[in-house]
């Protein structure tokens, strides 16, 4: 039975709904665990969205949910009442957001949004989407440490309520339709002996009690940030299960394209690994890996996918006529840990090769933060810990943001689309995705097809360039979701 019309649920960690936990870890060999935002710029303060030469004045051009909708051909979808309805999205993050009732509806009414049952303001009415909160082991409020505290300094609360607005929004402007779960933890994204455990013992608890069709992870670390191997597999727990009980697990492939980051001593920072790498949980071969673009379509387009060449960024105007390229810091390459997947075997004509380990990502949205989405938060500047504009705390106000955590969400709204056309979840898509790939018809009606980019964000690190078919930079390609989504589901029940 699916959480619905509850504004917020809070799991105290005495209480008796206590998250299960997986055996004993030690801090030696957890990695730490950071939003996937790329890059984010505040380009107006107000309730009202910023206009495009707002935008432009920043050097970028910013997407709407119907220019994003326009982009990836959702109208069909919406027009035959596929938008996510009796499905339920669980999005992760740590902290969570004191504000986010409140700026969800400053969100859906600045752009004719659906609204939710649990927005702020909203009287609840039968059938309406709900939105609610799951507050794993108590809900600390998101504000700044205190300026005399002793901890390490680097509890960026505040960065993951930009990363919660980013999530919740985008996700309901995709599968306006859908229920949203969001799902925080008290712990500190930077003691990974902490962050990733618990993320993954609420992830177990949604799956266990069936809170959701469809969970969206917009963090990770490098496979090489983990002591071992080894160290993987007792995090594991929740996918093995999610795959059992017909639930689709997505992650973002990481926003520093091939170049990993090894975790060093609290307040140190981190050194970048000398070889090709890819983040986990993306890599793993239980999650859908979900890389990034540029989006270069008109961002005033709101009926059909018209391209932009003219408008920032550079890399749009330095690629004319092309619709999408792949994101200079989109997390791909190959895993170090995992084994190439059966579903993997067979990939379109002229794609990148896949040998004997893991290909990251799978599929890919936009991603790039020249080519972002406008996001609304109200946190600012309580809570500003660590998010600053310009050298000074932000504001409220719209925030154009980027990064494999905006093309994930996006993905899992599309996700719960097709479970709603299914009737119910279709747990793991992957070996669906690429089956349908390697039908030449089917891939060039339901994918679009990115051809250009590299993925070299580190010049000490080499990256992969994007291929016909598939690659390490966008995977199979970006959806033609009205073409994408019913295949998909017939694929699914094909074998």
């Amino acid at each position: 039975m699916l959480l619905a019309g509850v504004s917020s649920l809070a799991l105290a960690a005495s209480g008796a709904l206590a998250v299960p936990t997986v055996g004993s870890i030690v801090a030696t060999g957890y990695p730490a665990v950071h939003p996937a935002v790329a890059d984010y710029t505040q380009v107006s303060t107000g309730a009202t969205p910023p206009t495009q030469a707002q935008c432009a004045s920043a050097g970028r051009r910013c997407f709407s949910p119907q220019a994003i909708r326009a982009a990836y051909n959702l109208g069909p979808l919406y027009a035959h009442g596929n938008d996510g309805r009796g499905q339920t999205i669980a999005v992760f993050d740590s902290y969570g957001s004191d504000t986010m009732a409140h700026d969800l509806h400053v969100f859906d009414q600045a752009f004719g949004v659906d609204a939710m049952c649990g927005e702020e303001g909203v009287t609840c009415q039968p059938g309406m989407p709900t939105f609610s909160e799951l507050h794993v082991q108590g809900s600390p409020g998101t504000t700044a440490p205190p300026s005399t505290s002793q901890g390490t300094g680097q509890e960026n609360k505040a960065a993951w309520a930009l990363e919660v607005a980013l999530d919740v929004e985008t996700a309901h402007a995709m599968a306006p339709g859908a229920n949203i779960l969001l799902v925080s933890t008290p712990t500190a994204e930077t003691l990974g002996v902490q962050g990733f455990p618990a993320l993954m013992n609420a992830e177990q608890y949604v799956v266990d009690h069936h809170l959701a069709n469809v969970i969206s992870q917009s963090f990770a670390s490098s496979e090489g940030a983990f002591g071992s191997a080894q160290s993987i597999e007792p995090l594991r727990h929740a996918f093995k299960s999610a795959a059992l009980n017909g639930v689709t697990v997505l992650g973002s492939s990481g926003d520093n394209g091939t170049a990993g980051s090894e975790k060093t001593p609290v307040k140190s920072g981190g050194s970048t690994l000398p070889d090709p790498s890819v983040e986990w949980p993306a890599s793993d071969p239980l999650v859908t890996g979900v890389g990034g673009t540029y989006l270069c379509t008109d961002p005033n387009a709101t009926g059909d996918r018209t391209v932009d060449s003219t408008d920032n960024p550079a890399k749009c105007q330095a690629n004319p006529g092309a619709a999408e390229v792949g994101w200079t810091n989109a997390g791909g390459g190959f895993s170090q840990v995992f084994d190439k997947p059966a579903y993997q075997s067979t990939l379109p004509a002229g794609s990148t090769p896949i040998a004997a380990k893991r290909g990251v990502p799978d599929v890919s949205l936009q991603a790039a933060p020249g080519t972002g989405a406008l996001v609304y938060l109200s946190l600012p500047p309580d809570g500003s810990s660590g998010l600053n504009c310009g050298g000074t705390p932000c504001s409220t106000g719209w925030y154009d943001i980027g990064g494999t955590s905006l093309s994930c969400p996006q993905w899992a709204g599309l996700v719960s689309i097709a479970d709603q056309i299914n009737g119910g979840g279709l747990g793991q898509i992957n070996p669906a995705l690429y089956k349908l790939s390697t039908d030449p018809a089917k891939y060039a009606a339901d994918f679009n097809d990115v051809t250009l980019g590299n993925n070299t964000a580190d010049p000490t690190v080499p990256g992969y360039p994007a291929t016909t078919g598939w690659d390490p930079i966008t995977g199979l390609g970006t959806p033609d979701a009205a073409k994408l989504l019913p295949d998909l589901v017939s694929a699914a029940h094909t074998g």
